[in-house]
């Protein structure tokens, strides 16, 4: 008889979780049972100390993190490999949508891109009234969050101001589920103001959208274009990320001796560790996984060569405050100038570090650095570049403290501005705090609002009665519920500060 285990015994009789969740947490006991790609030494104790981190993605990437397939391909040709007609009616391509969704792999076994649903639905939208195409999304969305319930999972609209985008938030404002995960892309020279202030209401109802400065964006990924897809990561359409790997930047910070030691010697090292971990996970995905040779790359879905690797730091506030200490300094990152300071030296110096390194097997030949939006078990540290929760200045004080940041992380950066509900009787002050962070250089804009069940994470949803019913050992149905039910034990989530909108002119005296 085989040996016992107690942790998948524990997954097996787990009241709390569903059929399909234990199914999930076996594969990955599975998965983590084999060897691990090949390391040296140094590179392996660093993984073990957490200095660097491979986000627990398995010991055997098999397929790659994000996944953002071109649907527009299946739409327009149909799928041999799925026996799937090319559609013809708007009923015939949302059931070509659902059906692709599912062979779709990515970190979370679930897509966490779903596609720019507004231009892949109005080719199919001519003759249907506007009360049918309601329905129809309406329909659309309830059937991804109940049966892709991840919250990970991310649709995109916009730039332009269409019927199909205008809907998508009308029922999502209604509806108030934690997937599909939206962003809707801003251009100033495309978008209207109007559906800019829809979006900003939507903010003040659930939370959602996301609102993604399109022209910085644009710029990096040009003409073949890009998604924002799982939290806000920023990827190339028809490719997406190989893999996510991370520094704790405060942990480096702890090591080095002084400032200059933690920017000429300790953190250049600890990058090149990082790098190695990185590429022998391409390395196993490219070369030994036989990913590459599915039909979602033979049939156009997907472009090997348009796979990036997202190259990820965290816990920049501790790391500036540590460093603060080794000087004598006083002043906090996000509060004090010279602290600032010091962050855009280190994201300055990581942007030159990451794009001179030539890589195999990844888009452009270079990884993309990120502002990694941390872990439900990042005890004590505070994810990508954000200020820690509890801390945060009056909004306009917080923009201009983090702005100067997003130049360097083009595969996604963000903060989530936590203001006050009064602001629900004045959505267009989150319009205009939203143009304002753009203007600035934010690449992406995104708040929670008091009062609301539905709240940001690091980037993914979770509803607080859902939080409740999951400390309470009741499970959750949706498979992100758990990871918000940690993070806000351990993460300290729920102390972010709410900030009254109305007192950003007074920024400073708050």
């Amino acid at each position: 008889m085989p040996s016992e285990t107690p942790h998948i015994r524990h997954i097996v009789n787990d009241p709390t979780l569903s059929s399909a969740q234990k199914a999930r947490a076996l594969s990955l006991e599975a998965e983590n049972s084999l060897p691990y790609p090949a390391l040296d030494r140094e590179t392996q104790d660093a993984l073990e100390a957490r200095l660097i981190c491979d986000m627990y993605e398995g010991h055997a990437p098999y397929k790659p993190r994000y996944v953002l397939p071109d649907y527009g391909v299946v739409l327009k040709n149909g799928s041999e490999w799925l026996e799937l007609p090319v559609p013809q009616t708007l009923d015939e391509a949302i059931h070509t949508l659902m059906i692709a969704y599912h062979h779709v792999p990515s970190v979370t076994a679930m897509p966490v891109y779903i596609g720019q649903l507004d231009d892949l639905l109005l080719p199919f939208c001519d003759g249907v009234t506007d009360a049918d195409l309601y329905q129809q999304i309406k329909l659309f969305w309830r059937y991804l969050d109940r049966v892709l319930p991840d919250a990970f999972m991310h649709a995109n609209i916009g730039p332009t101001d269409n019927r199909v985008a205008r809907i998508i938030l009308q029922v999502d404002a209604e509806l108030k589920q934690i997937a599909p995960n939206l962003t809707f892309l801003y251009d100033p020279k495309i978008s209207s103001d109007a559906i800019l202030q829809v979006a900003a209401s939507n903010i003040t109802k659930c939370s959602k959208p996301h609102i993604a400065n399109h022209p910085l964006h644009d710029e990096v990924f040009g003409e073949r274009g890009y998604g924002i897809v799982s939290c806000y990561n920023a990827l190339p359409l028809q490719g997406g990320a190989s893999t996510l790997t991370r520094i704790n930047l405060a942990k480096v910070a702890k090591q080095s001796d002084d400032v200059e030691d933690f920017l000429t010697n300790k953190l250049p090292h600890y990058v090149d560790l990082n790098f190695r971990l990185t590429e022998a996970r391409i390395d196993y995905l490219f070369n030994q996984s036989g990913f590459f040779d599915s039909f979602l790359v033979t049939e156009g879905w997907l472009d090997e060569t348009r796979f990036t690797a997202m190259f990820g730091i965290f816990a920049m506030a501790e790391a500036v405050n540590e460093l603060q200490d080794k000087i004598g300094a006083t002043g906090r990152y996000g509060h004090d100038a010279q602290a600032n300071a010091l962050g855009y030296k280190i994201s300055a110096l990581l942007d030159g570090l990451v794009s001179k390194r030539p890589m195999k097997n990844v888009w452009k030949g270079r990884a993309m650095l990120h502002s990694q939006a941390g872990l439900s078990t990042d005890t004590g540290f505070t994810p990508g570049v954000r200020i820690p929760y509890g801390t945060e200045p009056d909004p306009v004080t917080h923009v201009l403290a983090l702005a100067p940041h997003h130049q360097y992380y083009g595969s996604g950066v963000s903060e989530i501005l936590t203001l006050d509900e009064t602001i629900k009787a004045n959505p267009e002050a989150v319009t205009d705090l939203c143009k304002g962070a753009f203007a600035k250089g934010f690449r992406e804009f995104t708040a929670n609002v008091g009062g609301n069940d539905l709240v940001r994470v690091t980037g993914y949803m979770i509803r607080l009665s859902d939080v409740a019913q999951f400390h309470a050992e009741q499970g959750s149905r949706t498979n992100t519920t758990a990871l918000g039910a940690e993070a806000s034990k351990q993460t300290l989530i729920l102390q972010r500060k709410p900030r009254v909108v109305a007192n950003e002119l007074l920024a400073g005296t708050n």
